[in-house]
């Protein structure tokens, strides 16, 4: 078995449809699936230098499989990381981090707009193991600073956030967290490395739910987290120890869905920013939410940090819960669905979903208010798509 070059001397395009290929004796093309739960081994001794780490190889699909570690590579290739380690899920990615680099008594500073089940994983799993956490308004570069104690050992952070699209200036907080240091940590899923590239920034780790755009078709779930050598070596043990580990098949349709990753995200942007500057004219519209458009308060910031505004636009009507809820119900072409990530537009309203079982508190102080809406914008033609919004208006 051997390996594609790792392609960094190319063009990111060219790293995601080149990149981390595991090619057989048999020279396939496209990229292998290796449905096995165990490899054989010539010897004794070859079976004992590879399970001790001596020579490379695979012996067991927990840790070790051809499909998994192409995606791996790939995706290490186009964050600019030395390593990437693969999970089932984006949360197994993020509660993998956690448990590998925190103990009982230390302290993480996070921002406060987070996915719903990352504020669950910090307030309701961590807090059991005497982990502490403090929120701060993710731009507020003060606040970071305020926040950090003696025992702080990990910054975490979304940018663009879920729903709101806060952002955090990546760069100026891993200086912060570096004189702390602590772990800066990024969850990079709602951009992808096609448009962001957390690591270039400061970032020590950045982690992905692979279900999203890396995805891009709704198919399968995953999670990886991306990094140093050195780092990740600390994640993979955790994860071979644990077994939240991701299936060649999904690895498999992951590859896929990265070699058109670029493409789609360049249109997914190009609908969003049509379909964001659309709401802004619509008199049932409070605000929208989108970092592509000149009135996001960190529009600058996305100008220099992204490559575009990216897919996902949330925005708030008028009318509280009634009005948004009268907006779900009345699109017939847009999925009723709280993923996002596919080609298909989603729509959802994160305090009855997505963020319905953090408390009416954390979701007041994080500004998802019953009027907002969060549209992840597909690949339809945009006029398809604000027709079917308009319904509910």
């Amino acid at each position: 078995m051997s390996s594609d070059a790792n392609c960094l001397p190319f063009h990111p395009e060219t790293v995601a449809v080149r990149g981390g290929r595991e090619i057989s004796d048999y020279r396939e093309h496209s990229q292998s699936l290796h449905l096995t739960s165990s490899y054989t081994f010539e010897s004794a001794a070859q079976a004992a230098a590879m399970f001790l780490g001596e020579i490379d190889g695979y012996t067991y699909s927990r840790f070790t499989n051809p499909t998994v570690s192409a995606f791996q590579q790939r995706l290490a290739a186009m964050e600019g990381g030395e390593r990437a380690i693969a999970t089932a899920t984006g949360m197994a990615a993020i509660q993998a981090t956690m448990l590998t680099f925190l103990k009982t008594g230390d302290h993480i500073v996070s921002s406060q707009s987070l996915f719903g089940s990352t504020i669950n994983l910090f307030n309701g799993v961590l807090s059991k193991f005497g982990v502490e956490v403090t929120y701060v308004d993710a731009a507020n570069l003060d606040a970071w600073r305020a926040a950090i104690k003696p025992n702080t050992r990990l910054f975490f952070l979304e940018t663009p956030s879920n729903p709101l699209t806060d952002m955090a200036d990546i760069a100026a907080v891993a200086e912060i967290s570096c004189a702390a240091g602590a772990l800066l940590v990024v969850d990079n899923s709602f951009c992808s490395p096609a448009l962001q590239q957390p690591l270039q920034l400061g970032a020590d780790l950045v982690v992905h739910s692979a279900t999203k755009y890396l995805d891009g078709h709704g198919r399968v779930m995953g999670g990886a987290v991306v990094g140093s050598d050195k780092l990740i070596e600390q994640v993979y043990l955790h994860v071979r120890t644990t077994g939240p580990t991701m299936a060649p098949f999904n690895a498999w349709a992951l590859l896929s869905g990265m070699e058109t990753l670029h493409l789609r995200m360049e249109k997914h942007s190009s609908n969003a920013l049509q379909v964001a500057k659309w709401l802004e004219q619509q008199p049932a519209v409070a605000r929208v939410f989108y970092p592509g458009l000149p009135s996001h308060p960190q529009y600058a910031l996305a100008q220099k940090q992204q490559r575009s505004g990216g897919a996902i636009v949330s925005f708030e009507v008028k009318g509280e819960r009634e009005a948004a809820w009268r907006v779900v119900d009345a699109i017939q072409m847009i999925s009723r669905t709280a993923n996002l990530g596919d080609v298909k537009s989603t729509l959802t309203h994160p305090a009855s979903t997505t963020h319905a079982r953090i408390t009416p508190e954390a979701r007041q102080k994080a500004g998802i208010t019953e009027g907002l809406l969060r549209l992840a914008v597909g690949l339809e033609h945009v006029d398809d798509i604000t027709r079917d919004i308009a319904r509910g208006f």
